[in-house]
């Protein structure tokens, strides 16, 4: 036995290795990760007191492999199989090699809503149990539970084999898998809800798949870019609010606070990335980040660049919010009438309709544009239409700032 490290990282990491091992093995998702939540639990347990074993993944999958067969063998349905695995012998040797990319391509399968992506990848291979996923996205537990249950019975339904998809199939669940983390990251980022900014644990986590997936797919662009962006968006977290949790903008950080190792290695991720042959969403989405970790000031941001490369994000990538994004680089450059001009082709798009990102960017150029009565009704509805209580508080300090005299 070692001394007793951080059990509950050494947990996070393994779980998905040993899930991926069982999952191999017995092709059963849901039984298996059943059985490893329970190892886990064991572990949780007795680690602390007994001291880490040796060879922990050994441990759990052991464990995890006992309580499947256990599983298996009180399930009369199952007679046939148990007859099978309950033959089998466990091995004394854990096989070296990690699938957890493969458990994370089975979690973002196809027939799953974005929500249920999300929900599995956190339990399966982030290793967070129910309730703190239900914590993280202020949902009852019973509600992610029956989620997570759902998720698990639609994969065992479509009947899928435990492999990595090949050819277009494998790009296009890659292209799921990236995009289930970069939602995992924007919701640690900017909650979208209760009473805090942002919620680092969740921010961390999605770092942390995505450092492993980066890991192994080293010479992929989007994957190179995604983690780039994560970091150079992370590195300015604790500058991003004040000491009461009250907002600070973009604009009004003290960069002193960025978190300057996150940004050097942000930034060599981004060189990297975009020597590649092709330009995808992530990659562009970090070379902005990196373009505004490279001034010191933000005054000294390089706008110009910031809203070509929007430019070619919103070529590559339509999405209403690149279009709001480019509008306020658009007035930095020509100013506030220019930025809201180009707002007004959102008008007509569903998605933005009421949307407080949207109110507030153009309640911030009315303001510049010296429009202080505007300014101020659309502050007060940006800050009615968010559910976040920081955005809330911000919003309205925003409005009392332009608020017209009697």
């Amino acid at each position: 036995m070692t001394a007793a490290p951080a059990v509950e990282d050494l947990l996070r990491a393994l779980t998905p290795q040993v899930l991926s091992t069982l999952v191999r093995r017995h092709g059963q998702f849901e039984g298996c990760e059943d059985a490893v939540q329970e190892a886990a639990l064991a572990a949780t347990v007795q680690w602390p007191a007994q001291g880490v074993p040796d060879n922990p993944r050994g441990w759990l999958t052991t464990v995890a492999s006992r309580r499947l067969i256990d599983q298996m063998r009180s399930d009369h349905a199952r007679r046939e199989r148990e007859a099978t695995t309950a033959t089998e012998v466990v091995p004394e040797e854990v096989p070296d090699t990690d699938d957890t990319l493969v458990l994370l391509f089975l979690c973002c399968h196809p027939t799953l809503t974005a929500a249920s992506q999300i929900a599995l990848t956190l339990r399966a291979v982030g290793g967070l149990t129910t309730a703190e996923i239900a914590r993280a996205f202020l949902v009852p537990q019973a509600t992610m539970a029956a989620r997570i249950s759902r998720a698990k019975q639609r994969i065992k339904a479509a009947g899928s084999s435990f492999a990595l998809p090949d050819g277009a199939e494998h790009e296009e669940r890659l292209r799921a898998v990236l995009h289930v983390l970069y939602l995992i990251f924007n919701e640690g980022y900017t909650a979208s809800s209760g009473s805090a900014l942002h919620r680092a644990d969740l921010a961390r986590e999605a770092i942390r798949l995505a450092r492993m997936v980066h890991a192994q797919l080293p010479e992929d662009g989007e994957v190179t870019g995604l983690l780039a962006l994560m970091l150079l968006t992370h590195a300015r977290r604790t500058a991003r609010t004040t000491a009461a949790g009250d907002l600070v903008p973009l604009d009004e950080q003290d960069r002193t606070r960025w978190d300057r190792e996150l940004i050097d290695e942000g930034l060599e991720l981004v060189k990297v990335s975009l020597a590649g042959p092709a330009l995808g969403p992530y990659q562009l989405q970090a070379a902005i980040a990196a373009t505004h970790a490279d001034a010191a000031t933000a005054q000294e941001t390089n706008w110009p660049q910031v809203h070509a490369l929007y430019l070619i994000l919103e070529r590559i990538a339509p999405n209403p919010m690149v279009t709001l994004n480019r509008a306020i680089a658009l007035a930095e450059i020509q100013g506030p009438s220019a930025g809201l001009a180009l707002l007004s082709v959102l008008d007509s798009d569903e998605r933005m309709a009421g949307h407080h990102r949207l109110l507030s960017v153009r309640a911030h150029l009315l303001e510049k544009a010296g429009d202080a009565a505007g300014a101020y009704e659309l502050y007060r509805r940006a800050a009615k239409s968010t559910a976040s209580l920081a955005e809330q508080r911000y919003l309205q300090s925003r409005a009392g700032r332009v608020r017209p005299t009697a």
